[in-house]
């Protein structure tokens, strides 16, 4: 059996054990090994490669190892410029599919005004064919989720705290500047449109029939949305999260 030294950068760190962290250490590489399956049988996801380089020259995933080479991986994040950049460029408004374990962060995504799918049933096979067809970003905390050949452009999310979870994913594709809130319904993720108070008002509390004029209306699913004190809450969380990614003064 041949080996190859290799060495992961930055986050992608987060997948390996702590004794292989930031360090350089030897695979084992069978014959014609492609570069790809080698790195994910170290535990790390295609989707969080941006760069690779053996003995110094830029490749892609499809490079063949033989034994004897000097590797070096990096994330999009810490990737050197002038190298094959192997990882999408997300679009400046990105779709989203999140798994079944973010319900919490899609309905947030979705009260920011960004097209988040989700449904808690959805098995990965399905979910990976929905992202390749409708070219959708998939988030997830699913390590053999991200391995699967048709996802191409996706974010495993670190952070446990569904908004935390918010916050990183709005760094990691800079959302703040394409934030629309309160245009998606945060239940189904249909747009939301105005709708006259005359055409809804025998489905309104008698309180909310005499002091509220303004309404909108899910599109796809019918639920009716006001201003109301949840509303005014969530405003000031848009506006903390805003001044949270705001880059720092100089």
């Amino acid at each position: 059996m041949s080996h190859a030294d290799i060495r992961f950068h930055d986050r992608l760190n987060d997948f390996l054990p702590p004794a292989s962290c930031g360090e350089r250490f030897s695979c084992e590489v069978s014959r014609r090994a492609a570069i790809k399956d080698v790195i994910e049988s170290l535990g790390v996801p295609h989707t969080e490669v941006d760069v690779i380089l053996v003995d110094g020259v830029s490749v892609g995933f499809e490079h063949i190892l033989s034994g004897g080479e000097r590797v070096a991986v990096y994330p999009w994040t810490t990737a050197p410029q002038v190298a094959h950049h192997l990882r999408p460029h997300p679009p400046a408004c990105p779709r989203f599919l999140a798994d079944a374990q973010l319900g919490r962060l899609a309905r947030y995504l979705r009260m920011l005004g960004f097209d988040c799918l989700y449904r808690n049933d959805i098995g990965d096979a399905e979910l990976a064919i929905r992202a390749e067809q409708e070219q959708r970003v998939v988030l997830t905390r699913d390590r053999l989720l991200l391995k699967r050949k048709r996802i191409r452009l996706a974010h495993y999310v670190r952070s446990d705290d569904p908004w935390r979870q918010v916050e990183e994913v709005c760094r990691e594709f800079d959302l703040a500047p394409v934030f629309a809130p309160f245009t998606r319904c945060t239940d189904c993720n249909g747009l939301l449109v105005r709708v006259d108070k005359a055409s809804v008002i025998d489905r309104l509390e008698p309180l909310t029939r005499q002091y509220v004029d303004d309404f909108l209306q899910c599109k796809a699913c019918g639920k009716l949305y006001w201003h109301g004190s949840h509303v005014a809450r969530m405003e000031e969380r848009v506006a903390r999260l805003r001044r949270t990614l705001a880059p720092p003064a100089e």
